[in-house]
């Protein structure tokens, strides 16, 4: 008998099965219940306590994606007074981080005074100084945010680092300085999906370049780049 090598003994065996496709296990169907999916979803969405992704969404009801997102789109226009219905105070916004249902913007004086009681919830005007120069050139260490606004920015950072506006990104590879950026959380306020959707800053700061000089690669330099040395 010819003994087979370790080789030939290697390439006779079978390959491994593939992995079986995930199967969800929802045991619910969502169209036998009142309201089918768009009732389904605002079940889901009133419960979220953060944006939830348009494919958790869809796996949580078992229902394709574009079938979900198409939904989704649907009931964002009805809550907004579009398909013959008041407006509602309430509104179903697409951010950065997902799906998620928010009070009103037009309602925020009265969501305000009911849920802070006199108090101001609003950002300093160095606060909003300090946000703004960070979405603007982030990657950002708090010495170059503190060299374009001319102060200290300390007490400031760390009030939009508790508001869960900024984050520390990383390190800047020549100081090892912490570096700053804007968070999901920001552009959700915002009502933006990406910092694309960021104004173009050059019409309203026309003598920007020397706080731009500071970061060369910032992306506030590269933004005027896109809008050309006229803008």
């Amino acid at each position: 008998m010819t003994q087979q090598t370790d080789e030939q003994t290697e390439a006779a065996e079978p390959e491994p099965a593939a992995a079986p496709e995930p199967v969800l296990d929802v045991d619910v169907d969502v169209d036998a219940l009142p309201g089918g999916l768009a009732a389904a979803l605002e079940a889901v969405l009133m419960v979220a306590e953060s944006p939830v992704a348009v494919e958790r969404l869809a796996a949580g009801v078992a229902r394709p994606v574009p079938e979900v997102a198409e939904v989704l789109e649907e009931l964002a226009a009805e809550y907004r007074g579009e398909t013959g219905g008041r407006p509602r105070g309430f509104e179903l916004r697409e951010g950065a981080e997902g799906w998620r249902v928010y009070s009103a913007r037009a309602q925020a004086d009265v969501v305000g005074a009911f849920v802070l009681e006199g108090q101001s919830s609003r950002l300093s005007q160095a606060a909003l100084e300090t946000l703004a120069v960070i979405a603007y050139r982030q990657p950002v260490t708090r010495g170059q945010v503190s060299a374009v606004r001319g102060v200290s920015v300390d007490g400031v950072v760390r009030t939009l680092l508790a508001r869960g506006l900024i984050a520390e990104t990383g390190q800047d590879p020549m100081t090892g300085a912490v570096l700053f950026g804007t968070t999901g959380e920001f552009l959700d306020r915002m009502g933006w999906s990406s910092l694309e959707e960021l104004p173009p800053l050059a019409p309203h700061l026309p003598d920007v370049a020397e706080a731009i000089a500071l970061d060369p690669s910032s992306a506030l330099r590269r933004g005027l780049a896109e809008d050309g040395p006229d803008a």
